[in-house]
């Protein structure tokens, strides 16, 4: 079972009463559905979701200050210290989801979210370490799946939500995908989900 997304901090909520998944979120809201689920023998996964330049706040931030068609508001371009920080709360997030019961995380890597603007050229014109090459462009996913499986058991679940074709100009070639798709399994990843 997969929930719905839950940010991993505040800039990355899809509105303002979103749900988050930080060190603030009360887990015995969630115990009682994890405890559900393991008791009907399944496993229950918590959606990871930074919604990048799609968040409808004028918070919003992105690798690029480059505004999403479908939103009124230009994102704020990423620092590094940005970057170093939505790290730390993906790893976070998937801590207190562990401690909450659920049995594993999908990180929302897809559908032109904020890892999917990183991943993508048309949406990401940065020159440091996180634009440019294809490496460097993959770069902060492959990151926050490290952080993740450090913080958390090893055999705690770690799905990721891949694009398989990105559908617009500048996006990632089908080799570019597989490489990616790769890079994620030799990561950590357990499971990938298009």
């Amino acid at each position: 079972i997969l929930t719905g997304g839950f940010a991993p901090n505040a800039v990355g909520k899809m509105e303002a009463d979103a749900p988050v998944m930080d060190v603030n979120t009360p887990l015995e809201h969630h115990r009682p559905i994890t405890d559900a689920v393991h008791a009907a023998g399944s496993r229950i996964v918590m959606q990871l979701l930074h919604a990048g330049r799609y968040a409808k706040h004028d918070q919003c931030v992105a690798p690029s200050s480059i505004r999403a068609p479908i939103n009124r508001h230009t994102p704020r371009a990423m620092t590094i210290a940005d970057i170093q920080s939505t790290i730390e709360d993906f790893a976070a997030s998937a801590k207190r989801a562990q401690e909450a019961g659920y049995d594993g995380v999908e990180i929302m890597g897809s559908e032109g979210y904020l890892l999917n603007e990183f991943t993508c050229r048309a949406t990401n014109v940065r020159e440091d370490a996180y634009g440019g090459s294809f490496d460097n462009r993959i770069r902060l996913p492959l990151e926050i799946v490290h952080a993740i499986r450090a913080a958390t058991d090893p055999d705690f679940l770690i799905v990721f939500r891949i694009s398989s074709i990105d559908l617009v100009e500048g996006g990632m070639t089908g080799e570019e995908t597989a490489d990616y798709a790769q890079a994620l399994e030799r990561a950590g990843v357990d499971i990938l989900n298009t």
